[in-house]
């Protein structure tokens, strides 16, 4: 049975329009499937300003350009909502949701994730606008001002820290009166002069019109509702990977990230994964986009061994 494409790209954020970009200007046929619009989240983001090259940009800019860089070597795009990827012989299958089975020799997985959300009154409406989930992204926008941070684990802490390079303070909500971080981040974090601790408290509302003005806070053990001015808000309470396409014999970490190599193989022959659904340190626009050449490199490369093997 004859393939549809040479590779399906899962995914159109930075990482999936990247991978699309290589994959179609090494004259492959290159199939990408986003089931929003192509961008991702950076769709959302109000301005980006670590991206080399733009001073700053706005996300839909910035999203805008890699995808029509993209399609100008022959990137084919589309809307579609993938269920599951599996594979069959040397073709790796991507079912979507209207019931097409789309055939490939490789696949490349760029589904990143969604951080999890505090679910309270102005967290939306003022997303990209003081309330962040990224302290490396947006910490500078944010200079001499008071900082939120709301988790207290390993990344709310670490992050927490970051953000004092910044803040003229950054205040920590955590819901329960000890923190869960490693100890060693911990003794960080309180011998910071900047940092300050509100424990056994929740946020129960976002206040501001065009920014980020304060935070709502109720304490859970006494009801006492307070409330906390601040230019930023920034949530560090879990990240979710889409991880679960790939159903069975997928290798992943105990967060469920997915594991590979440095080709950006997963163990499953033919399967590669870029940007924030992979495990690694950081998530970052360039980290996707590296991620994204090197995945695309090495899918060229194993389709290249298996016409060889065909040839033979």
């Amino acid at each position: 049975m004859s393939t549809d494409y040479d590779i399906i790209i899962v995914g159109g954020g930075p990482g999936g329009l990247t991978a699309g970009l290589y994959g179609a200007r090494a004259n492959l046929r290159t199939l990408l499937l986003e089931k929003g619009l192509p961008g991702g989240q950076i769709v959302n983001t109000h301005e980006v300003e670590d991206y080399p090259g733009f001073e700053k940009v706005s996300g839909p800019e910035l999203a805008s350009k890699m995808e029509q860089h993209a399609r100008k070597f022959g990137l084919e795009v589309r809307t579609a909502n993938v269920e599951e990827v599996f594979c069959d012989g040397d073709d790796r299958v991507v079912k979507t949701d209207d019931g097409q089975n789309l055939r490939a020799r490789a696949v490349i997985l760029a589904t990143g994730g969604s951080p999890n959300l505090l679910n309270v009154p102005g967290e939306k409406e003022l997303a990209g606008r003081g309330v962040s989930y990224c302290a490396i992204c947006d910490g500078a926008f944010f200079k001499d001002e008071i900082i939120v941070v709301v988790g207290g684990g390993d990344a709310a802490v670490e992050e927490g820290i970051f953000l004092t390079k910044f803040g003229s303070k950054v205040i920590l909500i955590h819901r329960r009166d000890e923190l869960r971080a490693a100890k060693v981040i911990q003794k960080r974090a309180f011998a910071n002069p900047k940092m300050e601790f509100v424990w056994d408290s929740v946020v129960e509302k976002i206040n501001g019109s065009q920014k980020v003005t304060s935070v709502t806070v109720k304490n859970v053990k006494s009801g006492k509702i307070s409330e906390i001015d601040c230019g930023a808000v920034f949530v560090f309470i879990g990240f979710v990977p889409n991880s679960n396409l790939v159903r069975e014999g997928l290798d992943k970490d105990d967060a469920g990230y997915i594991l590979t190599n440095h080709k950006m193989e997963t163990n499953i022959p033919g399967v590669y994964a870029c940007g924030d659904v992979r495990a690694q340190l950081v998530k970052q626009i360039t980290n996707a986009v590296g991620d994204a050449t090197t995945a695309a490199v090495a899918a060229e490369k194993y389709i290249e061994a298996l016409h060889d093997k065909e040839l033979v």
